[in-house]
């Protein structure tokens, strides 16, 4: 349900031709919940910071301060990247079932931008709605 607000907003976009409006939308909407996938990417963002930081810094540092800094970030950057495997595996799930209903839909999304390979699955789609269905599938499924 949480992603639910997010997919209509940008398929009303997608829909009037807002297409530039669809990501500033959900960025300054404070409506709009973060996806699990959002807050993970961003809590991976600053655990790696977190490392980048302690890489400068660790030489001003005592050894035991040193070795107890060193573990609370490598923690830290194991959780990060554990929540977001198990973020993205939920938005794929979606992605999927999204790919199954609006095949060129999907396609945008999982891109981040209209390319060739969305203007190939909405002409599949238009055309013959199961090759569409087919060929976004096996372009999401294949490269994840």
């Amino acid at each position: 349900m949480k992603h639910f607000k997010s997919l209509c907003l940008l398929t009303l976009c997608l829909a009037f031709g807002h297409i530039s409006y669809a990501g500033t939308a959900i960025d300054h909407n404070p409506e709009v919940e973060k996806t699990p996938a959002m807050v993970a990417g961003e809590n991976f963002a600053n655990a790696i910071q977190d490392y980048k930081d302690f890489q400068e810094h660790k030489k001003e540092m005592s050894r035991k301060e040193r070795k107890t800094k060193r573990k609370e970030v490598k923690k830290n950057l194991k959780q990060s990247v554990k929540a977001l495997k198990e973020a993205s595996d939920i938005d794929m799930t979606l992605l999927i079932i999204l790919a199954i209903l609006i095949p060129f839909l999907a396609m945008y999304l999982y891109e981040g931008e209209i390319t060739n390979r969305f203007w190939i699955s909405l002409v599949l789609s238009l055309l013959f709605w199961i090759p569409g269905v087919i060929y976004t599938l096996i372009v999401i499924l294949g490269e994840s």
